[in-house]
């Protein structure tokens, strides 16, 4: 069997792939290897009921406390495990999945994502048969129970509104579009940004749990730009299902994606002392334009591999406050330990209102360098470093652009495929690099 964990959690489809067995099961785990009181929350899928009844059950036949938020963002379970003072927690969402996926992913006591070496004690404990396999079941007066957390909602948007007002600025004139994608975001972001003043115009806030993600939300932006374009509203934002992630529109429809808006961050950051080591931390896919406009603002780039938990942990090894992804992921380590959407948006929000431009002008730290992407299918994408041909033709693209542009060649984690990247100063010049690329890298490894 492959590996049960993926980059975040588990996922697979809803009671065919990730079933009921197996939400009992990594409940059960939760409890044995985090600690008896576990906090659960859900999004607005469908499955969720039924998955949180399980994973309730493996906790409670463990002997632990299933603490129950409900509906909530992922990032508002992480910030319950801290303030309930719990032993972890367990989120129920696929993220941007499509609703018939589902996922479980686990946070510690600090409201962390598990390093592997816990993930990998989880999957064995589950692969062995869990506690009936040990013949360690607990008799029935000694089993726990599911207690309902009434406020958790409460707790998490006054958490992200307390964090703009501790900054003595508000949202009073500004308004909003919102896309709440049908998911948990439906919740808690329209009642954040009120309380800070603003006027809200929000859509897909409803959901009857096979609409969350589809054809709306964070990863498609046409709904929100015609909202923006009928209510005339001074900035876009979108979440996806679980709300750990954010998209924003200016109001002519351009994309602010994660690198423009850890650009507005950790410019703002600097200016008030305290961005940690003047170091922002973002992936290799990052965009150029983001890593020169740092640079000419004094700010260091620490570049990880491809996923959030990297950034997580290059930003806790060495002390430093904001990293993030271009699809939206952002990390604030004095608010949060994981992705938070609301955060996010509130954050980069008050920066621009601090600077007295507008989210058009605020974004113009940065200009975006074209980025072309090509997928090349291959037999076999583990042996492309040692390939001479690929290497040289990546120097010669290397030795044309010289500063004014980059190249990325890496092998899918999940796909037997080649992503090759060119960014350039111009369109024409990135596809023309990418192609001759990728037409090298066809002919040596297919």
């Amino acid at each position: 069997m492959g590996r049960l964990f993926g980059t975040d959690g588990v996922r697979g489809v809803a009671n065919t792939e990730l079933t009921n067995e197996l939400a009992y099961r990594l409940g059960q785990a939760a409890a044995v290897f985090m600690g008896p009181n576990i906090v659960i929350g859900k999004d607005t899928r469908l499955s969720g009921d039924m998955l949180e009844a399980a994973a309730s059950a493996g906790i409670m036949s463990a002997g632990g406390t299933a603490l129950l938020a409900g509906i909530i963002p992922t990032p508002g379970v992480a910030l319950l495990v801290n303030e309930l003072h719990a032993d972890g927690g367990l989120v129920i969402s696929a993220s941007h999945n499509p609703p018939e996926y589902n996922g479980i992913k686990l946070f510690d006591a600090q409201g962390f994502k598990l390093p592997d070496e816990v993930e990998d004690q989880i999957e064995a404990f589950i692969a062995s048969g869990g506690l009936e396999a040990r013949d360690e079941m607990l008799p029935g007066d000694a089993v726990g129970v599911a207690i309902p957390v009434e406020e958790a909602v409460e707790i998490y948007i006054n958490h992200a509104v307390e964090s703009v007002k501790a900054q003595g600025v508000g949202f009073s004139g500004l308004h909003i579009a919102l896309d709440a994608g049908h998911g948990a975001s439906a919740l808690t972001s329209r009642e954040a940004f009120e309380r800070l003043g603003a006027k809200v115009t929000a859509i897909n806030e409803d959901f009857d749990g096979t609409d969350i993600n589809v054809q709306c939300g964070s990863t498609c932006l046409d709904p929100l730009k015609e909202l923006m374009a009928e209510c005339g509203a001074d900035v876009g934002v979108a979440h996806d299902g679980d709300a750990d992630r954010v998209m924003l529109l200016t109001p002519e429809g351009f994309e602010i994606d994660g690198d423009f808006v850890e650009a507005v961050l950790a410019i703002d950051m600097k200016q008030r002392g305290v961005l940690a080591g003047d170091t922002a931390v973002s992936t290799v896919m990052c965009n150029l334009g983001f890593v020169k406009a740092m640079e000419r603002e004094g700010i260091s780039v620490v570049q990880t591999k491809v996923g959030d938990r990297y950034v997580l942990e290059e930003m806790r090894a060495n002390g430093y406050s904001v990293g993030g992804e271009q699809s939206g992921h952002m990390i604030l380590l004095e608010y949060n330990s994981t992705g938070d959407g609301l955060m996010t948006a509130c954050q980069f929000l008050a920066a621009v209102v601090r600077s007295g431009k507008t989210v058009s002008e605020a974004v113009q730290v940065m200009e975006r360098f074209p980025q072309e992407l090509i997928n090349v299918r291959v037999a076999d994408n583990s042996t492309w470093a040692e390939n001479q041909g690929i290497r040289e033709a990546v120097e010669a693209a290397e030795a044309a652009m010289g500063e004014t542009g980059r190249v990325l060649v890496r092998a899918s984690g999940t796909e037997p495929l080649i992503r090759v990247m060119v960014e350039a100063a111009s369109p024409e010049d990135a596809l023309a690099h990418a192609q001759t690329i990728a037409a090298i890298v066809e002919k040596e490894l297919s």
